[in-house]
Formats: C-alpha cells, sequence, structure tokens
C-alpha cells in the first residue's frame, strides 16, 4: 500500500506528464534530502518538491517549504547534476506542487520557479 506522500507524488507526475514535462526520476534520495520528481521541460530540467496539507490550520501547503528544505532540494539537485552529466549543462528550475486538502487533487496549485 502507499503512503499518503507517494499518492500526492504520483498525482502531481501525472498533472505534470499532462502539462508536457517528462519525467526523469522520482524520489531522487541524497544524504541533503530527497528530491519528489526531477522532471524535463524542454532544455529545463525541473526539481519538483510536493506538498499535500489535509488542514489549513498550520498554513497552506506552499508555506511549509521553509529555507532549510529549500536548501536541501538545491543541494539534492546538485548532487544529481553530478550523478548525472549528461544533464548539468541545462538550465535548472524548482518547482511545487501544492494540495490544499483532499479536494484540491483536481486543481493543484503548480507554482514554477518557487525557489533558486
Amino acid at each position: 500500500m502507499k503512503n499518503i506522500g507517494q499518492i500526492w507524488e504520483s498525482d502531481a507526475e501525472r498533472f505534470l506528464l499532462r502539462q508536457g514535462l517528462v519525467l526523469l526520476t522520482r524520489n531522487f534520495l541524497t544524504r541533503s534530502g530527497e528530491i519528489d520528481l526531477v522532471m524535463r521541460d524542454h532544455n529545463l530540467i525541473v526539481f519538483v518538491e510536493v506538498r499535500f496539507r489535509n488542514a489549513s490550520r498550520f498554513g497552506a501547503a506552499i508555506h511549509s517549504i521553509n529555507r532549510r528544505k529549500r536548501a536541501c532540494v538545491v543541494r539534492s539537485a546538485s548532487v544529481f547534476l553530478q550523478q548525472h552529466p549528461q544533464w548539468s549543462n541545462h538550465p535548472c528550475r524548482f518547482d511545487v506542487i501544492a494540495y490544499d486538502g483532499v479536494a484540491a487533487r483536481a486543481n493543484p496549485i503548480w507554482v514554477q520557479a518557487a525557489f533558486n
């Protein structure tokens, strides 16, 4: 059985594939952390963080990515590019797919270039 994170990551992957992006890998794990999805958007390599919040009492899902998490994603992206030199000369972008509540499944919030 998939855990909650995997379910939302799969949903985000399907959403981005429908937008024309191409999946390179998912759940890329490093010592610094994990990148949920690594995708290609034309010539861009896109590192995607997927966030879900069932309730908004602690804020929206998009606001749950703090400075430390962003730094971990950026460090992990650097490792990905070192391990995959065929992509190392491509420009990169850091996106967020956010879901606020189960009803948000139909309308994820996609923030392109959410941080750098």
